[in-house]
């Protein structure tokens, strides 16, 4: 296939999984995050993924659920955590470990309130082919 082909064909296709991607509207992505994946393996079904998740001060990881479950450890800084119904369900120093519960029914942000970055070693376990979080809108804080 000729080189433009290829790239029109792709672009076809990018435009196809976005149109066909399911739309949150007034979702509140994360903001001053980033991560690293260690860990990515598919074993019976079920897709177990490591990362490494700095938040920057200031930062915070959007409001979300996860379709699987999550379990967590802080390695630096403090993470504060909140549910949908804006109440601290958390505040996590270094070697504290935190879990989540999973499905849309826990919708929930961490974030960064402090000085320095916020790192977390987290796994994930979710249904081979499902997202590891899902973007929500804000349930009604005054924070995000």
């Amino acid at each position: 296939m000729h080189k433009a082909s290829r790239f029109t064909l792709a672009l076809a296709l990018a435009g196809l999984v976005v149109g066909l991607a399911p739309a949150t509207a007034n979702a509140t992505p994360g903001r001053g995050v980033s991560a690293v994946t260690v860990f990515d393996q598919v074993t019976g079904g079920t897709q177990y993924v490591l990362k490494e998740i700095t938040l920057a001060p200031g930062g915070s990881t959007g409001w979300h659920f996860h379709p699987g479950s999550v379990t967590g450890v802080v390695e630096r800084g403090v993470l504060s955590h909140h549910d949908a119904t804006c109440a601290s369900d958390g505040v996590y120093h270094p070697g504290q470990a935190i879990s989540e519960a999973s499905g849309p029914g826990y919708v929930h942000i961490g974030r960064n309130l402090g000085a320095e970055p916020v790192v977390l070693e987290v796994l994930y376990r979710v249904p081979a082919g499902q997202a590891l979080a899902v973007d929500v809108p804000n349930p009604g804080c005054s924070f995000e």
